[in-house]
C-alpha cells in the first residue's frame, strides 16, 4: 500500500528555525508543511511592505530555503508554505535569486493568489457585503479607513494545482494551516473534490501536526513523562490513500507520540466537535478512531465528513487604539501590600493630572499571588517577591504615552524594595484587533490564481 509521509516542521512564524532542517534530513520524507501564519501575522506583514514593496513575506522561510534547497532538489522534497504572505511573488523572487546564488536551475516554484482582499474592501462593501464581526455582529463598513489587512482563508485545491504544475516549492498566503497536509494527500491519491471522508482524513492529518511538536510532546500536560524533550522531534504523518494514516517523528528524537499527545493537540482550537469547518471539507472529531500502533505511532481511522460550506471565513485586523504595559519586581518583606500601594501611586498620580482609565482600560496583575490562576491557587502567604504588571489600553495615545512615564519614578516614590525595573518608560504601541467575518464562496474562488515559474 503506498504511503506518503508529509511532516510539519514550523507551528507559527517564530517557532524552531532548526526543525525544518532536522526533519528533512532527520530521515525519509516526501514533503514539508511550514506554518507561518497566526491570525495577526499578516497585519505585521502589511506593515512591513508599506515600508518597503519588497518585503511582505515570511523572511525566515528564505533562510531555511538558503540552508537546504540543494537537498529538495536532489532528494525532490516537496515544501509547502504560507509563508509567501502578503508578498508571494516577492518571496519567489528572493528563492530564485537564492537558487542561482547556489548554482541551481530549473527548481519549479508555485504561487497560490487571490486571499488578499484589502485591496477589494471598499468595492466588496459597496457591493452589499457586510462583512459582520463574527463575535459583536458589527458591520465592517466603519471600519473600514482603519484596516490593515483582510485575507480570506483558502483550501487545499490551489496548492494541488500547483502540486500538479510539478512546484517543488508552493507559496502562499492564508491558505489554512490543514491544507498543508491535506493537499499533498489529496494530490498524491487523487481524492475527488467531493470525497468528503477522505478530504476530512486529509484535513484531520493537518491539524493534528500544524502545530509542530505540540502533538509529539511539546506543551503536553504530563510533560514530566516526556522522554529527551530538549531534541524533540517534529510530527510526520504517513498517510494513505483510504484515508487512514499514522502519525510518527523521526527515529531517534525526543518526545514522543501517544494516544494521549495526539488527543491534547485534537482539542486545541476547538468549537462543535460534530462540525470543525474548513474550506475544503467539514470534519466530524467525533468519528476519529486512535490507537496506539508502536512506540511512537498512533493510527488514526474512522472519520467522516460533510460538504463544505457556501461561505469561507475572512480573518482581518484593524486599529483599535494604543496600549502600553510595565512591570517591576518587588522584594518581601510584605511584597504584596507594597505592590498594592505601588500600583495605588500610579493611579492615582495619573487621575490628579486627569488622566483616567476605566476599569475596562487598564490592567493590574501582581504575578506571584495566583494571578494566572486564582480560583485555583489561594495567595501564599508571604512570597519572597512579585511581579508588579501594570496596563493601559485607549484610542488617545497621548494618556497611554502618560502612563509610561509613572512607572519609573516608583523606584524612588513608592515603596521600598522595587528591583528589576528595566527596559525604560513603557512606550505607546498600537493595538490591531482582530476581524472574523464570512464572505460567499464564489467572490474568492473566482479570483484565485496559481502560477508556476522555473528558476
Amino acid at each position: 500500500m503506498k504511503t506518503v509521509r508529509v511532516g510539519n516542521g514550523q507551528g507559527f512564524w517564530g517557532d524552531s528555525v532548526d526543525a525544518p532542517v532536522d526533519l528533512l534530513r532527520g530521515g525519509a520524507i516526501d514533503y514539508i508543511g511550514m506554518d507561518y501564519l497566526a491570525e495577526v501575522t499578516l497585519s505585521i506583514m502589511m506593515r512591513q511592505k508599506l515600508k518597503n514593496p519588497d518585503l511582505g513575506y515570511a523572511t525566515d522561510f528564505i533562510d531555511f530555503v538558503r540552508r537546504v534547497l540543494p537537498e529538495l532538489v536532489e532528494r525532490n522534497v516537496r515544501v509547502l508554505s504560507n509563508a509567501g504572505g502578503l508578498n508571494p511573488h516577492a518571496c519567489r523572487e528572493r528563492i530564485f535569486e537564492l537558487a542561482r546564488e547556489l548554482g541551481l536551475s530549473g527548481v519549479r516554484v508555485g504561487v497560490v493568489d487571490g486571499d488578499d482582499l484589502y485591496p477589494r474592501l471598499g468595492e466588496l462593501v459597496a457591493a452589499g457585503h457586510e462583512l459582520r464581526n463574527m463575535d459583536t455582529g458589527e458591520p465592517i463598513a466603519p471600519y473600514v479607513e482603519r484596516m490593515t489587512s483582510a485575507n480570506a482563508y483558502l483550501g487545499a485545491r490551489p496548492v494541488i494545482q500547483a502540486l500538479q504544475q510539478g512546484a517543488l516549492i508552493v507559496l502562499c498566503g492564508r491558505v489554512t494551516d490543514t491544507a498543508l497536509a491535506l493537499a499533498p494527500l489529496a494530490h498524491e491519491f487523487s481524492w475527488a473534490e467531493d470525497d468528503w471522508d477522505r478530504l476530512a482524513a486529509g484535513t484531520i492529518a493537518g491539524h493534528i501536526i500544524e502545530c509542530g511538536a505540540q502533538c509529539t510532546g511539546g506543551n503536553h500536560s504530563r510533560w514530566w513523562e516526556v522522554p529527551d524533550l530538549p531534541n524533540v522531534g517534529y510530527p510526520i504523518v504517513e498517510g494513505h490513500a483510504d484515508g487512514t494514516f499514522v502519525v510518527t517523528k523521526h527515529p531517534g528524537t525526543g518526545g514522543m507520540v501517544t494516544v494521549d499527545t495526539i488527543s491534547e493537540q485534537l482539542l486545541y482550537e476547538m468549537a462543535d466537535p460534530a462540525g470543525y469547518i474548513t474550506p475544503d471539507v467539514v470534519a466530524d472529531f467525533t468519528t476519529i478512531r486512535l490507537a496506539q500502533d508502536g512506540p511512537d505511532r498512533v493510527r488514526v481511522s474512522g472519520i467522516e465528513g460533510r460538504p463544505k460550506t457556501s461561505t469561507l471565513k475572512i480573518s482581518a485586523s484593524y486599529l483599535a487604539g494604543y496600549k502600553a504595559s510595565g512591570q517591576m519586581t518587588i522584594s518581601a518583606p510584605r511584597a504584596v501590600a507594597k505592590a498594592e500601594l505601588a500600583a495605588e501611586c500610579v493611579w492615582k498620580r495619573l487621575e490628579r493630572a486627569g488622566v483616567v482609565f476605566p476599569p475596562e482600560q487598564r490592567s493590574q496583575e501582581i504575578v506571584g499571588t495566583g494571578a494566572c490562576l486564582p480560583a485555583i491557587f489561594p495567595q501564599p502567604p508571604e512570597p519572597p517577591e512579585v511581579v508588579l504588571r501594570l496596563g493601559v489600553r485607549d484610542p488617545d495615545r497621548a494618556k497611554v504615552e502618560r502612563f509610561g512615564k509613572e512607572i519609573a519614578p516608583l523606584i524612588t516614590t513608592g515603596p521600598p524594595g522595587v528591583t528589576g525595573f528595566a527596559g525604560g518608560r513603557p512606550k505607546a504601541q498600537e493595538v490591531v484587533a482582530y476581524w472574523p467575518a464570512l464572505l460567499a464562496r464564489e467572490e474568492v474562488e473566482e479570483r484565485i490564481e496559481v502560477t508556476v515559474e522555473e528558476a
